[in-house]
């Protein structure tokens, strides 16, 4: 998860992170589903905060879901085709009408391994066209085999990676069944292709993985520093609820967008003399005083990693 262009040694410290992510997993039983409302007909699920692992299924990320006058709209898929299969369980529980779009906010594997259970009922996927270069690169190929083997059986050999039936590449809106959503491109920022959907009439946003609320978010290779512009350009939407990609939805969205945005600048302003003089990076993250956001969930697991690939992205960006 280095900030630097797709490549062979690239691919396979993904891969290396990715393990390092699975193998430091706690143990949970199999965690429980529940559609939680945070408009009229407009939904989402919690995933647990925690790394993904073969006791919890890979249900470690957020979906939502709309019900519209004719049919459900899903934001996002979920992180596995079992996981994926329980939503849709839940959603039957709630109306009968069928699923006939999943509108994705990125293409990570915790979002997008339970989209081929979607795609089975017919529903028409949209994602921003830059994905197209995730699921045809070595670190989505590495990153499916791997989860093979450490979320089996979850993740089998019968997952597999599944385009988009639409893919666009700048603001666009749809009108499904009454309902209208505003998809609004913020990447590059978690990810080259992030998507924030807005719904206008409910003010609700859903803003995938450029939000983690109460947990040290996943920086990995991500700009970091078009992710803070692109924050505050949410921040200036008429949101009265958003729903992040991990962690509880907030009725408070100008704090917790910037508990994100917070953390990033942080990172950076710790790394940014350490990068530009060339202090070796150790003895930086060893002098970067850590303890106002130490008590995040997956802190230990994550930080560190964080604030390496930072440190090679503003040397990067120092050249």
């Amino acid at each position: 998860m280095f900030p630097c262009r797709p490549t062979a040694v690239r691919a396979k410290a993904l891969l290396m992170c990715a393990a390092l992510w699975l193998s430091a997993s706690a143990a949970f039983a199999a965690p429980e589903i529940r559609p939680l409302p945070v408009a009229p007909d407009i939904y989402y699920v919690q995933g647990i905060p925690a790394l993904g692992s073969k006791e919890n299924q890979n249900f470690i990320s957020n979906a939502g879901f709309v019900i519209t006058r004719d049919s459900v709209v899903m934001i996002d898929a979920l992180g596995s085709p079992a996981v994926a299969e329980r939503m849709v369980a839940e959603i039957r529980k709630l109306t009968p009408k069928p699923i006939s779009h999943v509108i994705l906010t990125h293409y990570h594997a915790d979002h997008i391994y339970g989209l081929q259970v979607f795609k089975a009922l017919g529903a028409q996927i949209v994602a921003h066209t830059r994905g197209k270069t995730y699921l045809t690169s070595d670190t989505a190929r590495l990153r499916l085999e791997a989860s093979r083997q450490e979320l089996a059986p979850w993740i089998d050999e019968r997952t597999r990676l599944v385009p988009a039936d639409v893919w666009i590449d700048g603001r666009t809106e749809l009108t499904i069944g009454g309902t209208r959503f505003v998809i609004q491109p913020a990447g590059p920022a978690h990810t080259p292709e992030d998507l924030a959907i807005f719904l206008p009439q409910q003010k609700v946003l859903f803003t995938g993985d450029i939000v983690f609320r109460n947990r040290t978010p996943y920086v990995g290779s991500a700009d970091s520093r078009h992710w803070i512009t692109s924050l505050d350009a949410l921040l200036a939407l008429d949101a009265r609820t958003i729903v992040p990609g991990h962690g509880p939805a907030s009725d408070d969205p100008a704090q917790d967008l910037r508990q994100t945005r917070d953390y990033l600048v942080f990172l950076r302003g710790a790394m940014q003399k350490a990068a530009t003089e060339m202090t070796p990076f150790d003895e930086a993250y060893a002098a970067t005083d850590w303890s106002r956001f130490e008590a995040w969930p997956l802190f230990k697991v994550a930080n560190r990693m964080n604030a390496y690939n930072t440190y090679l992205l503003l040397e990067q960006e120092a050249r």
